[in-house]
């Protein structure tokens, strides 16, 4: 029997953690997928850290997840954490999670591993001693006398993001990560459909679908669309403005290579501003991800004050990219809405190129953040962006691509899952019957 323990991210978007169980009768293994964090239950954001909570402080708070479920049954043996990619709110609770599973390995692609290393060494509270292993697309990895996984390349907003396989003796079970089927790429990552499409003829038994976007009825643009979208801007109507500020997430690899590439054609320096952005980037230099030709990183607050002075001065020169595109209070841009760090005002435009997480809190914060911007008389433009989640049609290209004899829509609000159920029953299935929508902390049998 295959067990799903939906243990957290079925009644939010965020703090991500499903768990695989395969009994065999004698006693069940258990392959867990992600351990995140929600990160506006602590008011924290990409350049803050949560190694000042203990992990009972934050699972009090909701902000990482409730995993007793799992570790306190003595029939269950957790045999492997596997992670779909580096998002925080996929590996952000892993140094205070994976202490409760002693010695239990860790597996991940090199960039997801390298930033789960960063979150484990920051611990403070607990000696995280889980082995931590690189994990190659397409290795098959045995991890237990019954279970094996396997990683498949897929697309998101983040390097090296993977669709996780686990094989059992009663089929496959196939974690989707977050995803799109992103076919033009500008930094060349591309979803490996020939795997997917061998998985799909070898019987895949549940499919986990993240269910974000999947009411929006269209197919999700590639991330070459935004790339045309801040070239549109920045090297026509952008080249005429004096303070060029940029906003996006400071995981999103593919878009900072963008904003870098931009600068350099409109002969400013990129500077990147912010603990996270200078981390993300760091990374993705070792591993070739990332060219930094002619930008910087500051991280410091020493280094942060000293930029930010000399850029004020030559606004002209540069372009800057910053944190705070979601309003979150101690990030950068936020600090400059304030009045600190940067005298910001009607000589600057800054341009937003990432979405809204979609949650009251952050609405709440954007719509500060902007008003202070505009009583500043700064120029916004919004928008410049393209989702990393699937949307509603590449959903079914999925469901069709694999034909999975069961779906449980996952990693999204109550309505968003039953969103991606409703897609389900068009498709043919049955909610109840081999369509599950869950909550956190229940379990889904499939016999």
């Amino acid at each position: 029997m295959i067990k799903v323990y939906t243990i957290s991210g079925y009644e939010e978007v965020g703090k991500n953690m499903t768990a695989v169980g395969y009994s065999d009768g004698r006693r069940e293994e258990v392959v867990i997928i992600d351990m995140g964090i929600m990160l506006d239950r602590v008011m924290i954001h990409e350049d803050t850290s949560i190694q000042k909570f203990s992990d009972k402080e934050l699972q009090k708070l909701g902000a990482i997840p409730d995993d007793r479920i799992l570790w306190k049954s003595r029939n269950k043996k957790v045999v492997a954490i596997a992670l779909t990619h580096g998002h925080l709110d996929h590996i952000g609770a892993i140094a205070k999670l994976a202490p409760h599973y002693p010695d239990t390995p860790v597996y991940g692609t090199p960039y997801t591993i390298k930033l789960a290393k960063g979150e484990v060494k920051s611990e403070e509270y607990f000696e995280v001693k889980n082995p931590m292993y690189e994990t190659e697309f397409g290795e098959i990895v045995q991890v237990s006398e019954n279970i094996a996984i396997e990683f498949i390349r897929i697309t998101h907003s983040i390097p090296q993001a993977a669709m996780v396989a686990i094989h059992t003796p009663d089929g496959i079970v196939l974690h989707t990560g977050d995803f799109k089927f992103d076919n033009n790429n500008p930094l060349g990552e591309r979803p490996d459909y020939k795997r997917l499409k061998e998985l799909g003829k070898e019987g895949v038994k549940v499919l986990i679908a993240e269910s974000t976007r999947v009411a929006e009825p269209t197919k999700t643009p590639s991330e070459a669309v935004a790339q045309m979208l801040l070239e549109d801007f920045f090297l026509y109507e952008g080249m005429d403005e004096k303070g060029l500020i940029a906003t996006t997430f400071a995981s999103h690899i593919f878009r900072l290579q963008e904003l870098i590439w931009i600068a350099n054609k409109m002969g400013r320096q990129a500077v990147l501003v912010g603990r996270s952005l200078a981390k993300y980037t760091g990374i993705a230099k070792q591993l070739g991800l990332i060219k930094m030709k002619g930008a910087r990183a500051v991280r410091s607050p020493n280094a942060v004050r000293k930029v930010l002075k000399e850029v004020s001065q030559a606004r002209e020169n540069y372009l800057l990219i910053v944190t705070g595109h979601q309003g979150e209070p101690g990030a950068v841009l936020t600090r400059m809405a304030d009045g600190e760090l940067y005298d910001i005002g009607k000589d600057d435009t800054v341009v937003f190129s990432a979405g809204t997480i979609p949650n009251p809190l952050n609405y709440a914060q954007r719509y500060k953040l902007e008003t202070k911007l505009r009583m500043r008389g700064v120029r916004m433009i919004k928008d410049l962006h393209v989702s990393g989640h699937a949307s509603r049609e590449d959903h079914r290209y999925l469901i069709r691509l694999l034909n999975p004899e069961n779906i449980v829509p996952a990693h999204g609000e109550f309505r968003m899952l039953t969103h991606y159920a409703e897609l389900a029953e068009e498709e043919g299935y049955m909610i109840g019957k081999d369509v599950f929508v869950s909550r956190n902390g229940y379990i889904v049998e499939i016999p």
